[in-house]
């Protein structure tokens, strides 16, 4: 089941230093980000080996999550939180801010064969 975990942030009088460092728990092999979205649903999907890592690093977003037992909304507010999801986690962001870009890191490259589209038949249907 995805899981947030908060980064490392360093705050002086000269602003804010996040670091990510030794706290994703795989090694990336991508870095993407999304941004400019309008209100439309981004991901609709889950994997079938990439473990995933993200993080809202302006604005804000909503990422639904489902593995097929359990389901829940995110919310990525701030640059030091860090939404980790798991292969089996069908998830499909939505609610962007006009000024949301949100990173995302991944343990495997690009694989078109790795993604599988339908979500989980559930008794919640909480997806967008």
């Amino acid at each position: 089941m995805a899981s947030l975990i908060n980064l490392k942030t360093f705050t002086d009088t000269r602003g804010n230093l996040t670091v990510i460092e030794k706290v994703i728990p795989f090694d990336i092999r991508r870095i993407f980000y999304i941004y400019g979205v309008d209100d439309s649903a981004r991901g609709g999907h889950r994997h079938k080996q990439t473990v995933q890592a993200a993080i809202c690093i302006r604005g804000h977003c909503a990422i639904y999550n489902c593995n097929g037992s359990t389901e829940d909304t995110f919310i990525l507010d701030s640059p030091d939180q860090c939404l980790v999801l798991q292969p089996e986690d069908w998830h499909a962001m939505h609610s962007f801010s006009e000024d949301a870009i949100l990173m995302v890191l991944a343990s495997e490259y690009f694989d078109a064969a790795d993604y599988i589209y339908e979500p989980y038949q559930t008794h919640l249907n909480l997806a967008v």
